[in-house]
């Protein structure tokens, strides 16, 4: 064999290092991403059973006064609207904090893989999880008698804001916090919205003052945005989705400044 050919051989052998295209590479993430969310019992817990229990038990017992009509309607908007904080910000947050303390974060940041596509992964993971929460909440609450109505585009704008609000203050308190530190207030902050975010507890129950303030919490803006057009059936709730978008802006914009990776 000659020169010419051995090296043409070689050449046909050689290997080609370098990054996987970053579509594919993005996927890979995000399936990643979606798997190990899927395989905490603790995230599980948040996501999933939290909410379901919460649908069921207050849909079939008489505890609390959600006014005139179903309570079922009154309260499936609201709990998808759980549903969405609690996966884009609690379970995102915890997440990514103990990432972050660890080092996982450092070093796919050194990976060809951007830091802007590692969180476009998460987000993709984060939309995944809430298709398949949604779609789960959705069934039981038909079974318990729910009857929405409504505009579909306003529900889906709705949901994309509230992800992009909520995503955006958990990645804040995630790279700003000490793990320890995210674990304990991700979690306090869910339980004080759930309260008093309008998800179970109608708003109109609270004192005037407390209120005014509440209305503009994302959780509560998302709950009301959702109810106002699957239980009455409005077209477009620009009030609700512009709130939405305001957290959207503020919780991205701060996140994207203050957010550390080590």
């Amino acid at each position: 064999m000659t020169a010419t050919e051995t090296g043409t051989a070689t050449g046909t052998f050689a290997p080609r290092p370098g990054a996987a295209p970053l579509p594919r590479m993005i996927r890979a993430q995000a399936a990643l991403e979606t798997r190990m969310l899927l395989r905490n019992g603790e995230q599980l817990l948040l996501t999933v059973v939290i909410p379901t229990l919460l649908l069921v038990l207050f849909s079939t017992v008489d505890i609390v006064d959600t006014g005139a009509g179903s309570a079922v309607d009154f309260l499936a908007p609201g709990i998808l609207a759980l549903a969405v904080m609690s996966t884009a910000f609690t379970g995102q947050a915890i997440a990514t904090g103990f990432e972050r303390r660890y080092g996982v974060l450092k070093r796919l940041a050194a990976s060809p893989l951007p830091r802007w596509g590692l969180m476009t992964a998460k987000t993709c993971s984060v939309l995944v999880t809430e298709i398949l929460q949604i779609a789960l909440l959705t069934v039981i609450a038909f079974g318990l008698g729910w009857s929405p109505r409504g505009n579909p585009l306003a529900v889906l704008l709705l949901l994309l804001l509230g992800t992009a609000a909520f995503s955006g203050l958990g990645l804040l308190m995630a790279g700003t916090l000490k793990a320890e530190a995210t674990l304990a207030a991700a979690n306090l902050v869910f339980l004080l919205l759930l309260v008093g975010g309008g998800v179970i507890v109608p708003l109109a129950k609270f004192p005037g003052a407390a209120r005014q303030v509440l209305e503009f919490l994302p959780v509560s803006a998302l709950s009301d945005g959702l109810r106002t057009v699957l239980q009455h059936g409005a077209s477009m709730p620009w009030a609700d989705l512009g709130i939405l978008a305001g957290w959207a802006v503020l919780g991205l914009g701060a996140a994207a400044k203050f957010f550390r990776w080590e």
